[in-house]
């Protein structure tokens, strides 16, 4: 049963001061795979090597973000070697982001440490616990996605 009004507040403000402590961890681990790689481009570059390539568009829809903000990210990643572009096998008008050798080595590495870090931290947790922490994450993150009335 939930607790009180009060009770219910503090817990938000828990969570919201929790998330952003989070939040500043993911912007460290993006500049640890380049100190000018803004956090945005990190998961752009995440998601690009996750979908063995996607185009420009499919990254603003998919992260809701302006196709100018999506144009400079990528920009930003194509300078510092990390993405290339190649056209499109079926409509060579359209160019599709790939990451270079360099990009995924990176993502590797970085990941490789998110990763022993996320062990590290959660060491202690029993599988019933990581298993109800990653269903409130998943819980939580697709609430996000839901469109708001």
């Amino acid at each position: 049963m939930p607790g009180t009004p009060g009770e219910r507040e503090e817990s938000l403000d828990v969570i919201q001061r929790e998330l952003t402590a989070f939040a500043r961890r993911a912007r460290a681990a993006a500049a640890r795979l380049h100190p000018e790689l803004p956090l945005v481009s990190y998961t752009l570059l995440a998601h690009i090597d996750d979908q063995q390539g996607c185009r420009a568009t499919d990254l603003a829809a998919h992260y809701m973000l302006d196709k100018s903000t999506v144009s400079r990210q990528i920009g930003t990643l194509e300078k510092l070697g990390l993405v290339e572009r190649h056209p499109d096998p079926d409509d060579h008008r359209i160019q599709v982001l790939h990451p270079t050798e360099a990009g995924t080595q990176a993502l590797a590495a970085t990941q490789a440490s998110r990763r022993a870090a996320y062990k590290e931290r959660l060491a202690d947790w029993t599988e019933d616990d990581l298993g109800r922490f990653a269903a409130y994450l998943l819980r939580y993150n697709a609430t996000g996605d839901a469109p708001h009335a």
